[in-house]
């Protein structure tokens, strides 16, 4: 065994690589490669470093990480078990630690240290691959199993924390960022058509894709295990359609958000997950805007006691606006009595950061731009931890496509059978449409009578028949018919019938995972900050689900009145307007590389040269 911890500050939150080789034929574990993947992730954990080896060098574990829960040298990783036989390499955070502790100390666990990965070791020796039932949290691991000469991934239920992995028929290459992977120089870099068609028709790439043929995905909520013959098995433990489904099947009472006790059971959850996502070694602030979400999470946080920090992000061309979030963020942050800051950025500082935004993104995105923003600021104020209100809208439906989907299916659900005509006044509209309005409404009867084809148009960001016209037909052709998004879209509402859990299950699992959370993770490690989100949480879910699958689900409003002490008047008549920023106008206008293109197509097109060699 070889173990080799690197100088600086003892290791939580973190950048994780494995090497797995389990063909004879392959060869051993390069040291080398494995320190270039994990040091490829130094911003995910500028604290300390760790590599470790087998004897035999057919596995090999790096770390990076990022000091959250036990900052003493105990927590250091990869970690071994007392007797050497179990291995982890951990990235995240499990909010029920603490519990869980107290269960395996009584029986019979002795810990060595108060970390949380500790935990994950004990548990895997008590209950094996179904450990995962027990964790609440956000994570992305793997673990080596000596004794049963097997390596053993897994990926948090909701998507929160990212794990990719290369495998090439003889070895299996793990690690936090598709970036990392490809610093080790040994996957196979050859366009994934999917990848690169899906970024075009979502502006992020759909999981489990990568641009790379060679990379992929571990989806969440599922768990992947090897062994040394090649043997594998995947396995999905948990799923948001699954617990939607289950909740709905329960068929609760019509008038559920009405009563007292369901009003007690949202306000409780809330205040329970907010206080989980407390729990750390070190001071967790808030990013505070003017919106609902995030109002509601600090006032929530300050009702746990102590001293809360908040960050709001200022931008100079909103100053004295109606989009200037900062008077009324300031104002709700006097009200809970935070020690605040407000951080101004300019288009000089988007232009001077660019570069490095662009080299952060570990997948190309048009979102991002704004949590990169105020991660930066975060991280001005030294916060290693924020909450974000990341998951309100999804959970509590606040988008406008709640209302919009349903009521395009039910208005447009007589051309669900008639796809050559849709397509035929698509063809003969989309010249005139696109001259008028969005070119997206030339689909409108072709896809708006089916829940998948309505969400395709909505969040779609080039149309299928508009993708010729920025990447070759033969890839185009050869990844729609891979992605099939329309089919994957209706996989993923299987057993659902209530429009609210349709769109809110499309929302989640799409949109949310596949963009927010990503972009949440590379935004926020890129300054070495862990963003974490209590309303993007499996325990809350749950408890929430047979809420959200009544008549009456619970709303934004029910939401902003779970605080103890209220919010401020001016937070609960202020119309939804999104967490806005001027990227629009910082963009480049008519920039070459973006076919002249402006706003979020041409950035789309500027981002996706970035990652085109």
């Amino acid at each position: 065994m070889v173990t080799a911890p690197c100088p600086g500050s003892p290791s939580e939150m973190c950048g994780i690589a494995a090497i797995f080789v389990y063909h004879n034929s392959a060869s051993l574990v390069d040291q080398g490669e494995l320190i270039s993947i994990r040091d490829a992730m130094t911003s995910r954990g500028p604290d300390g470093c760790g590599v470790w080896l087998s004897p035999d060098r057919r596995v090999g574990f790096g770390h990076r990480r990022l000091s959250i829960v036990d900052l003493s040298p105990a927590g250091s990783q990869p970690m071994q078990s007392q007797d050497g036989a179990l291995i982890v390499t951990f990235n995240g955070e499990i909010y029920n630690h603490r519990e869980l502790r107290s269960r395996l100390e009584q029986e019979g666990c002795r810990f060595r240290s108060t970390c949380d990965t500790e935990v994950l070791l004990h548990l895997y020796r008590q209950r094996g691959e179904s450990m995962v039932e027990d964790l609440r949290g956000m994570y992305a691991f793997a673990l080596w199993d000596a004794r049963e000469r097997g390596l053993f991934l897994a990926r948090d239920p909701l998507g929160v924390k990212p794990l990719y992995y290369a495998d090439d028929g003889a070895t299996i290459r793990v690690a936090s960022q598709v970036k990392a992977l490809l610093a080790g120089g040994r996957v196979d870099t050859a366009p994934q058509p999917a990848g690169h068609v899906g970024f075009f028709l979502w502006g992020h790439v759909p999981s489990p894709y990568t641009l790379y043929r060679g990379v992929q995905s571990l989806p969440a909520g599922t768990t992947l295990w090897i062994d040394q013959a090649g043997g594998k098995r995947q396995k999905t433990f948990c799923s948001v359609t699954g617990i939607l489904a289950h909740a709905e099947e329960s068929n609760p009472p019509a008038t559920v958000r009405h009563s007292p006790s369901s009003r007690e059971t949202l306000h409780a959850a809330l205040r329970d997950s907010v206080r989980h996502h407390l729990i750390a070694d070190v001071p967790v602030g808030v990013f505070l805007s003017s919106g609902l979400d995030s109002t509601t999470l600090a006032a929530l946080a300050a009702g746990e006691g102590g001293t809360l920090r908040t960050v709001t992000l200022g931008f100079e061309e909103f100053r004295g606006t109606p989009d200037d979030e900062t008077p009324l963020a300031e104002r709700v942050a006097r009200h809970y009595g935070t020690t605040h800051e407000t951080i101004w950025v300019t288009r000089a500082d988007f232009r001077a950061h660019l570069g490095r935004l662009l080299g952060a993104m570990d997948q190309p995105s048009i979102d991002g731009v704004n949590t990169y923003f105020v991660s930066l600021a975060a991280a001005r104020t030294s916060l290693k931890a924020a909450l974000s209100g990341l998951g309100g809208d999804e959970l509590f439906g606040g988008y406008a496509s709640f209302r919009d989907i349903p009521r395009a299916v039910r208005a447009l659900g007589f051309f669900r059978r008639g796809g050559p005509l849709g397509r035929m006044l698509r063809v003969l509209s989309a010249p005139l449409l696109k001259r008028m309005t969005s070119p997206k409404y030339a689909g409108l009867l072709e896809y708006g009578g089916t829940y998948a084809g309505a969400y395709l148009l909505r969040r779609g960001l080039f149309m299928p028949w508009a993708l010729p016209g920025v990447l070759d037909p033969e890839i185009v052709r050869q990844g729609w018919a891979e992605l099939q998004p329309l089919l994957r879209l209706d996989e993923k509402l299987e057993g659902l019938s209530s429009p609210r859990l349709r769109v809110s299950c499309l929302e989640t699992t799409c949109y949310m995972r596949d963009q927010l959370l990503r972009d949440s993770d590379w935004a926020g490690m890129a300054h070495s900050l862990e963003i974490r989100v209590p309303l993007v949480d499996v325990e809350l879910l749950r408890r929430l689900a047979p809420l959200l699958a009544s008549d009456t689900p619970p709303t934004k409003q029910d939401l902003a009145d779970s605080p103890g002490k209220k919010l401020p008047d001016e937070v609960l008549r202020r119309p939804k307007t999104g967490f806005s920023i001027p990227v629009r106008d910082w963009l480049m206008e008519g920039n070459p590389a973006a076919g002249g293109r402006r706003g979020l197509r041409g950035w789309a097109e500027t981002v996706y040269q970035k990652f085109i060699p």
